[in-house]
């Protein structure tokens, strides 16, 4: 049985997802801050801000579980079909 490559993510790569999340929610907030309206219509605007982050988040989490639960059914799969192969004997006569 072939052991399926991992995906590894770099401390580069993770600090650059970081980086851009940190300025992207820092660009979108002083946008909101220095916005020339009423504070309630900022209030409003940074509720929203918030929760599309949160919300992003959590489908991101969606989407990451969905893929664990099919790659461990498939890991499953592979494993019964590796037990049913192993056990098979080609030359076994079957008695009737």
């Amino acid at each position: 049985m072939s052991k399926p490559v991992q995906p590894s993510m770099t401390t580069a790569y993770f600090a650059q997802c970081v980086i851009s999340f940190g300025v992207a929610l820092g660009s979108v907030t002083l946008g909101v801050i220095y916005l020339p309206i009423d504070a309630w219509i900022r209030a409003f605007l940074a509720i929203a801000v918030l929760y599309t982050v949160t919300s992003a988040f959590v489908l991101a989490k969606c989407i990451r579980d969905r893929h664990e639960v099919a790659n461990m059914a498939s890991r499953i799969d592979q494993a019964r079909l590796d037990k049913l192969l192993s056990e098979h004997d080609p030359y076994k006569a079957d008695s009737l």
